[in-house]
């Protein structure tokens, strides 16, 4: 069953975290305060929406320069695919180039309210939150092409100070695999 992004306030400050990589390095909101603005991606390896358009992700993400890292808050031990070893082999196969966190206890996707996989949070250069929604028009089976059109054009306003204009189409995925 799919379900939609839930369309956290605009404004909203980027929520606090501390969370490793695949190789054990720890990034925080920190690393990320000095601009030009953060894109948090939660994300995972058995999503069919996630995988629908992971190598654009890669592509398009290549030719911005906001940085950006994916978070899998899903629980891997009922979800296997979504294991570190998982991930690397998908980070390697989409062509990411950014980190993946690892979100072992769940608070950090809780604090961001996060819903689905894919769900995107681009945050301006306060980090606030500037935009909250999907990657395109495109999910797997509706036949429109994956571009990225709506976060590329996002990113390019934050990037120049600009506001996203609204409405912002709510991404639409896999439901996050909390813990009971």
């Amino acid at each position: 069953m799919s379900v939609q992004s839930l369309m956290v306030p605009i404004g909203t400050p980027a929520p606090d975290f501390a969370l490793p990589d695949l190789d054990g390095h720890r990034h925080t909101r920190a690393d990320y305060a000095d601009g030009p603005g953060l894109l948090v991606i939660f994300a995972c390896n058995h999503c069919p929406y996630v995988r629908h358009l992971e190598s654009k992700l890669g592509e398009v993400l290549d030719t911005l320069t906001i940085p950006t890292v994916a978070i899998c808050t899903n629980d891997a031990d009922a979800y296997s695919d979504d294991a570190p070893e998982h991930l690397r082999a998908q980070a390697d196969r989409a062509g990411w180039r950014f980190p993946y966190l690892i979100d072992e206890t769940q608070q950090v996707g809780r604090a961001f309210r996060a819903a689905c996989t894919p769900d995107f949070f681009l945050y301006d250069a306060q980090l606030e939150l500037a935009y909250r929604g999907a990657f395109d028009a495109s999910t797997p089976g509706n036949g429109k092409p994956v571009t990225g059109s709506e976060l590329r054009a996002a990113v390019e306003a934050v990037l120049t100070g600009a506001p996203v204009p609204e409405p912002h189409r709510p991404s639409m995925g896999c439901s996050i695999k909390w813990r009971a």
